[in-house]
């Protein structure tokens, strides 16, 4: 196997299909790889050509039924014991030997911590760009870029980033952004088994043990409902009245990063650009003024109320309901009313 970029310059036209690297951890796919297949179909259909996915582990060739049912036309799958943990060097090689091999135009990856590892190690190795965390992608009717869509001056702007001279075209995907495929048990696709050569699998780090990091009480990733506080809590002690609704509620306390700075909470329930992005059916935010960097992580939530005594915060701009006054008067009051509603 050669290590030279692949010849990605003027010959754009020999770049075909839509690739999802599928996340996996433990054998069990990532929610993220379905919400890669959902926003990856949309685009393959508009450009004409198949979608695949890449999966790579050990023991996983019982998941590309999952992620062909899920919209794949073709899965590359990479089954071997080395590949059983993610590891920055086998991964990164295995991913750029199937991009050279088949030539993708687009190329999508989680915006996680194995994604956004693996996604700038493939982009160099192929010598390509890289869109990191975008938030929206579409195809130019014009000239058939990806206009990949992303946050960005410390999440002041929004803008449209496009890739004109290289492919493949490479994009990380903040999770809970796209929606997730649909399940079509009738949808038909192809396994190509990779064939690998041991250089592919060298690696000069080892790992010794997996330790999980802190997590919330409730994952706020996947919660229905959150309560937020932001600098309007005023100080840790105060975080306490976001815990008293969330209890009441059932629901998953989240944060603005103004509010994990001055360590009134730990990062885990960091919600924004730099934290993570939810997708709740229901998102109150408590003394949070709607800053950009914020609403990039949960504007798609189906019903945001906001309480703050700001009347122009922009986190109006994207509430539902909204309520001008001081959060630490009103949350305790809503805490009561849904305790006597609820019977908790």
């Amino acid at each position: 196997m050669t290590n030279a970029p692949i010849n990605n310059i003027g010959n754009l036209e020999l770049f075909k299909g839509v690739w999802v690297l599928a996340e996996q951890a433990d054998g069990q796919l990532e929610s993220i790889t379905y919400e890669l297949l959902g926003e990856g179909r949309k685009l393959a259909n508009e450009l004409g050509t198949e979608l695949s996915a890449v999966l790579l582990g050990s023991n996983i060739g019982n998941k590309a039924q999952a992620l062909i049912e899920r919209g794949a036309d073709k899965v590359y799958l990479a089954d071997v014991p080395e590949l059983a943990y993610f590891a920055d060097e086998p991964y990164a090689k295995v991913i750029s030997k199937l991009i050279r091999d088949y030539s993708p135009t687009i190329v999508l990856c989680g915006a996680t911590t194995v994604g956004r590892s693996l996604a700038a190690r493939v982009a160099i190795t192929v010598n390509t760009g890289l869109t990191a965390d975008c938030t929206a992608l579409a195809i130019d009717p014009e000239t058939r870029n990806l206009l990949q869509t992303r946050p960005a001056c410390g999440g002041n702007i929004i803008a449209t980033i496009v890739t004109p001279g290289r492919r493949p075209q490479i994009a990380t995907v903040r999770q809970k952004v796209m929606k997730e495929a649909a399940i079509d048990g009738s949808h038909q696709g192809a396994v190509v088994n990779v064939a690998l050569t041991p250089d592919l699998l060298t690696s000069r780090t080892k790992r010794l043990r997996h330790v999980p990091g802190e997590s919330a009480t409730v994952n706020i990733s996947e919660a229905n409902i959150l309560v937020a506080g932001g600098r309007g809590i005023q100080k840790s002690e105060h975080f306490d009245v976001i815990g008293d609704l969330a209890k009441v509620l059932k629901a998953g306390v989240a944060a603005s990063r103004a509010a994990v700075d001055s360590n009134w909470i730990s990062y885990a329930h960091q919600v924004g650009q730099t934290g993570k992005t939810v997708c709740p059916k229901l998102y109150i935010a408590c003394g949070i003024s709607g800053q950009i960097q914020h609403l990039a992580g949960m504007a798609s939530a189906e019903t945001i109320v906001a309480i703050n005594r700001d009347p122009d915060a922009p986190i109006f701009n994207v509430a539902t309901y909204g309520v001008v006054g001081d959060a630490l008067e009103i949350v305790p009051r809503l805490t009561a009313e849904f305790k006597k509603i609820l019977g908790r």
